[in-house]
């Protein structure tokens, strides 16, 4: 997870076990992760990765961070585009 811009970054390259994306070790880092430190705040969920990436892998994600985060964004920080937002 990376800050810039004030929008914090989740890379999907950190999920990245043996060169892909495996269901077990990706729940465990889901688990692993302080969802309360992105609390109000805007999160880009980064678009590219170096593999493919698969659909539950992202919807995972927004789950966690539709709880705590006030805008959620998909993409790469020059051409993202919003998937949640609290009112």
């Amino acid at each position: 997870m990376k800050n810039g811009n004030k929008i914090k970054t989740i890379d999907l390259n950190d999920f990245l076990s043996d060169g892909i994306i495996k269901e077990e070790k990706f729940k465990k880092k889901l688990n692993t992760i302080n969802w309360v430190e992105f609390s109000n705040d805007k999160v880009l969920i980064k678009g590219c990765a170096s593999v493919p990436v698969p659909t539950w892998a992202y919807m995972m994600i927004t789950a966690r961070l539709t709880k705590y985060a006030k805008q959620v964004l998909y993409g790469e920080l020059c051409s993202a585009y919003s998937i949640f937002e609290k009112n």
